[in-house]
């Protein structure tokens, strides 16, 4: 008697096994069918929802071989309530590199003017400037921008980027700004009073920001309108908290550290003579 498999399929129509991978929430995959790429953002019994870039979401449903994952095909499966979240995406959006080093330092800086602005650049971009080895100094003010400029001695290999507050035209600032004109220097800066205006409302659950009259301390006049207690620092830790990536902040800074990034990290090709 000769005894046979269960399953009646020639052996080379049969298809190869794919991993099964847990739908965890950040994870970036691209469904088969319609070619749609984002990251989980939900996992139900039998559908997940993946966000792309441009914030749209779609559902699809968790069948066999229907993802690819970083260009293979895998079967996304309900994650287990006890699985660790591995995050893949850093603060800034960017691709995650999980167990990578710093890099060395170098020699290109970027200047934020504030001690708020620097703790939130690091707060989204802390983990991509230090796989750049990109070191954020902070700079209490940009009156001596210039001298600043010269002592660094920026060149093709050290290129400085600077970040100004409420740099918006004909201010002293901007005024400041346009008074330095090495190319190896790029001066950009965001339209609000202050940095804290660069986190979107929503994220601290109220309407928007208050109007404060002119004359007034902003701080502290944000605080009285908000019925907050007028201790500007620990009002400023509560707001830093409520970030937890790019998501909680104004394009309008998003874009002018990214740009910064960008320069710093450029690199120039000097073609010898002859």
């Amino acid at each position: 008697m000769r005894s046979y498999s269960p399953d009646l399929t020639p052996p080379w129509k049969r298809s190869a096994p794919v991993p099964e991978v847990p739908a965890e929430p950040d994870l970036v995959v691209e469904e088969v069918t319609t070619g749609f790429c984002g990251a989980v953002i939900r996992c139900e019994a039998d559908t997940v929802t993946l966000e792309d870039r441009f914030g749209k979401h779609r559902v699809f449903p968790l069948r066999p071989r229907g993802f690819l994952l970083e260009g293979r095909t895998v079967t996304l499966v309900r994650p287990s309530a006890s699985a660790p979240v591995r995050p893949v995406r850093t603060a800034s959006g960017s691709l995650a590199v999980p167990g990578a080093r710093a890099r060395v330092a170098r020699a290109g800086r970027i200047y934020v003017e504030g001690r708020h602005d620097a703790e939130l650049v690091e707060r989204v971009w802390g983990d991509d400037l230090r796989i750049e080895g990109v070191v954020v100094e902070y700079l209490e003010g940009i009156d001596d921008l210039p001298s600043i400029v010269e002592e660094f001695a920026p060149g093709p290999d050290a290129r400085l980027g600077v970040l100004v507050d409420h740099l918006v035209a004909g201010s002293k600032e901007s005024r400041i700004a346009a008074s330095v004109t090495d190319p190896h220097v790029l001066v950009v800066g965001h339209p609000y009073i202050d940095v804290w205006e660069a986190v979107k409302p929503s994220s601290l659950g109220i309407t928007g920001w208050p109007r404060v009259p002119h004359g007034q301390d902003w701080k502290k006049g944000v605080c009285r309108a908000l019925g907050w207690p007028e201790n500007t620092g620990a009002a400023w830790q509560h707001i830093l908290s409520r970030v937890r990536s790019y998501k909680d902040l104004e394009p309008a800074l998003l874009g002018r550290v990214e740009e910064l990034i960008d320069f710093v990290t450029e690199i120039d090709f000097v073609t010898e003579p002859g």
